[in-house]
């Protein structure tokens, strides 16, 4: 493999592995601020467990979040200087304002909560999950400011030096992408959260530990619920990105459509096995005219295929190739956002159903299906990526810079590989420990049982006497 590949292949791998630890941080901060809340509205112990319970498992995935993004700024320098040379003026605004504002306060205010159960006021302790909550959402905000000018620039001037240097900040974190991006992002990291509560309760309620039964049917109910309104919310913010899609970036909507050659009106392919060397479709099964009523609200409207737009592109920008060098990525990772998404829905709606109605422990079954559901999410999350970022290619910026334009001329294969395989096994290994610890918590109710710490203080001792027992 060439510099550039792997350069590319790196930064997949870290971001990958580093989004497997934002989205649930952002989620699961509110959901444990929405907890305490109810804790200190109602003076309810049950909430304060939870609280509690949850905020552990919060602070394990935090601190893992943490380690792996502090690589992520530095590939910047190392591997994509030409691409920092050139947005450095522009990119590097919004991430040092992450740094030295969003992030701060999540990490100090994390700590203020960690330390403060009993020694601060309970308004006092609340505000600092409140500053958590909203820090790790604000710190979302500016990244995707910076990654959203990737995909579409705005607020900037290419100055005599050739390198793009901001004329309007205002311009820049109001970028109509971000706007849609942003609570897209935001609202999966919430239905994040909200499956990772369902599935751990599901499973405390398999279990059938009488003592544990209220805090983990609430904490699964609260879980559900949330986890219906952010999915949909999701929904409606990513069906919006994607009409916006058809005029700022028409190659990555064909591409996510595999769709080669214009239509009007167009139609969704539902399943599709394409040659893209020869660009055409060798089985396609389509719904005539959806994808236009998507796209337009209308069942009338010309969609834009690969092979148009390739060729206005070499009109507009000159001879290259712009198509996305493996459409069947984000053919097949637009299907599985969607898939999964539509999944999570259908498990919340009939989940609050047999919540609401009593009948949850009558289906063991069900509650299997949102241990699993933990994952969704997870395949959500990882797959919109791939299409936002594999679509964009081959621009690093769309219309300004392309990726090979962006590498760094003096890095080696031989020092990529290194990098590479070092990252690769200590990310996995950051990620092992993850999951570790996150499971071996959230088996352990521990003190957090409302119903053993009353048992305890009953019996004059500290630690609640669960294994006995239970």
């Amino acid at each position: 493999m060439d510099a550039l590949t792997l350069a590319r292949l790196q930064f997949g791998i870290t971001t990958v592995y580093h989004f497997f630890f934002v989205p649930l941080s952002i989620g699961l901060s509110i959901i444990v601020a929405v907890m305490q809340t109810f804790y200190v509205r109602t003076g309810q112990e049950r909430y304060k467990s939870m609280a509690k319970f949850w905020g552990k498992l919060l602070l394990i995935n935090f601190a893992m979040g943490v380690v792996t993004g502090i690589v992520q700024e530095f590939q910047f320098g190392m591997n994509w200087s030409e691409y920092s040379r050139f947005v450095g003026d522009i990119f590097g605004a919004p991430l040092a304002v992450e740094a030295l504002v969003a992030f701060f306060i999540e990490s100090t205010f994390l700590g203020v909560w960690i330390f403060g159960w009993e020694k601060l006021s309970k308004g006092t302790h609340l505000a600092a999950i409140w500053l958590v909550a909203l820090a790790a959402n604000v710190s979302a905000f500016w990244i995707l400011v910076a990654n959203s000018f990737m995909q579409h620039p705005v607020g900037y001037q290419i100055a005599e030096s050739g390198r793009a240097e901001m004329t309007d900040f205002i311009a820049v974190i109001t970028n109509p992408n971000v706007l849609l991006q942003f609570p897209h992002v935001a609202l999966g990291g919430l239905t994040t959260g909200a499956f990772f509560v369902v599935g751990i309760s599901a499973y405390h309620l398999l279990r059938n530990r009488h003592r544990s039964l209220p805090m983990f049917q609430t904490s699964l109910r609260i879980g559900l619920i949330f986890g219906l309104v952010a999915v949909s919310g999701t929904m409606i913010f990513g069906h919006l990105q994607g009409q916006r899609m058809a005029d700022t970036q028409p190659m990555k909507l064909a591409s996510a459509e595999g769709l080669w050659e214009s239509e009007d009106p167009a139609s969704l392919s539902l399943f599709q096995i394409g040659n893209e060397q020869d660009r055409e479709s060798v089985v396609n099964i389509r719904i005539p005219s959806l994808l236009s009523f998507l796209t337009y609200n209308t069942p009338d409207g010309l969609v834009h295929g690969i092979n148009q737009i390739q060729a206005e592109y070499e009109q507009q920008y000159g001879p290259g190739n712009y198509v996305p060098p493996a459409i069947w990525l984000t053919y097949w990772s637009f299907r599985a956002m969607v898939g999964a998404g539509a999944a999570m829905a259908l498990l919340a709606v009939v989940g609050l159903f047999f919540s609401y109605t009593n009948r949850m422990s009558q289906f063991k079954w069900f509650l299997r299906l949102l241990i699993a559901a933990i994952l969704l999410p997870y395949l959500a999350n990882s797959t919109g990526w791939l299409l936002t970022e594999v679509g964009r290619q081959p621009w690093i910026v769309q219309g300004l810079m392309t990726i090979d334009q962006a590498v760094s001329p003096n890095v080696t294969p031989a020092m990529l590989w290194i990098t590479l395989i070092g990252f690769t096994l200590i990310y996995g290994a950051l990620m092992v420990a993850d999951i570790y610890l996150l499971q071996k918590f959230a088996r352990d109710i521990g003190h957090e049982d409302p119903q053993s710490e009353m048992s305890s203080a009953a019996q004059g001792k500290n630690q609640a006497p669960l294994k006995s027992t239970y």
